[in-house]
């Protein structure tokens, strides 16, 4: 079997497909990738590439809520992005990276994702770029502030469009349980 990369919406995939990209989400994350993980990388487009021992990469794009400036975007957010660990470093997070990209390109405003240090260079190397800016969520108790992401919070234009200008305001990213980004 070669790789097969395979792009669907949530509600296409069976259990046996939602288990398999989970099991290697947890496998690739060493046991950190938890519930609440998994749940914000559902409800979007899942890009994954299958080989003959099973999931080897995977990433999804959900729709996420960002004000800057006094606007609403409708941003797609990256998430779950992994590669199992014996197929890493072989083009696999590039290839599902150009298949959410493709999504991001016609459906979103503009791409975002919080990036670990071991991935950052992958999404540097692809015009993602470091949001150089304030980054808050609204919370339930007003809107709190995210130092922590302030340095691995990425951007990514949208078909050309200008993304939102660090100058002109902190980005705020609509709540949800667990890690906010």
């Amino acid at each position: 079997m070669t790789d097969s990369l395979r792009t669907a919406h949530t509600y296409e995939l069976s259990s046996a497909a939602l288990a398999g990209i989970r099991a290697m989400l947890d496998a690739a994350f060493d046991g950190d990738f938890g519930d609440e993980d998994w749940d914000h990388g559902l409800g979007g487009v899942h890009a994954y590439v299958e080989d003959e021992h099973g999931v080897a990469a995977h990433g999804s794009v959900i729709m996420r809520r960002v004000g800057h400036a006094g606007r609403s975007y409708r941003i797609g957010y990256v998430e779950a992005v992994a590669v199992r660990a014996d197929r890493r470093r072989q083009g696999l997070g590039g290839r599902v990276m150009a298949a959410l990209e493709e999504v991001l390109d016609g459906a979103y405003a503009f791409g975002a994702l919080s990036a670990s240090d071991e991935g950052a260079e992958l999404y540097r190397a692809r015009g993602w770029q470091l949001w150089n800016g304030r980054v808050e969520a609204y919370g339930p108790d007003g809107v709190a502030h995210l130092p922590d992401e302030e340095d691995s919070t990425y951007l990514r234009p949208s078909r050309g469009r200008p993304l939102p200008a660090a100058d002109a305001g902190a980005l705020l990213f609509d709540w949800r349980d667990g890690d906010v980004l």
